[in-house]
């Protein structure tokens, strides 16, 4: 389980850190690796980025004579991917930019589609991998490989590390790292929706935005979504749900 590739992004930090604070762990079958921060320069510069300005999860699989980036992204893939059956990496929105807990997933594959489900957040996504990113290099390894998005940039947020940290457990159990809830009959398991893609809804005109929906909102196409306005209140534009979803950012 890995956090901060992106060094701005520490939800997952503290999610990490309260894994290892869990008793289920005295009873752990399987080795786990806990990488709490990837990118530890973007981490104490609080920037996304390399200092170079590269964005390490574009790195990978890296080169060991290559950039920083291409021997950061090198050195994980050795010392960590290439030992695991499974893995987590937990990301957050980009600064000032807030996102719904979610899984993004290659769910074309059986038991990644399993897992993802298993994870218990609102929304599961079918998502491509990207070149250069730490999935795709995992993928190509045969590692399973999920990647959680919740919150936004330089912030812990406790209903997120809550929902990342109930997620991280519930993998482990159903992979058989940790003994399953006694309980496990009674417990209800929350609706995911599953998304077969995402899009970004642009803004026609400047202005201040008003929203009329919130993260998490389940929207029809032609929905408002909220109003741009000039700074006088004057002058304003609707947006429009083109289609059918969920809000996730």
């Amino acid at each position: 389980i890995s956090s901060a590739i992106h060094g701005d992004e520490i939800n997952g930090v503290e999610i990490i850190k309260r894994l290892l604070k869990k008793p289920s762990l005295k009873k752990l079958k399987g080795t786990l690796i806990l990488i709490p921060v990837v990118n530890i320069f973007g981490f104490n510069n609080q920037s996304r980025y390399l200092p170079d300005r590269r964005d390490l999860n574009r790195c990978f699989p890296g080169h060991p004579e290559g950039s920083l980036g291409a021997r950061l992204a090198n050195i994980f893939m050795k010392e960590i991917v290439c030992k695991c059956t499974h893995g987590i990496d937990l990301h957050t929105g980009a600064i000032h930019r807030s996102n719904l807990p979610q899984i993004r997933a290659c769910l074309d594959d059986p038991e990644t589609n399993e897992l993802a489900k298993c994870f218990g957040v609102p929304v599961v996504m079918h998502s491509k991998v990207r070149d250069g990113s730490l999935r795709e290099a995992a993928r190509k390894k045969k590692v399973c490989t999920l990647l959680f998005e919740g919150g936004e940039a330089l912030r812990f947020e406790e209903n997120v590390i809550k929902s990342g940290l109930s997620g991280c457990l519930s993998v482990m159990r159903h992979i058989g790292m940790i003994p399953a809830l006694k309980n496990k009959n009674k417990t209800s398991k929350a609706k995911v929706y599953v998304s077969k893609g995402s899009s970004w809804t642009r803004a026609p005109h400047s202005g201040s935005f008003h929203a009329k929906k919130k993260i998490g909102d389940h929207v029809k196409e032609g929905d408002v979504l909220g109003v741009i306005s000039d700074l006088f209140g004057e002058h304003k534009h609707s947006i429009y749900s083109k289609d059918n979803g969920i809000i996730i950012g």
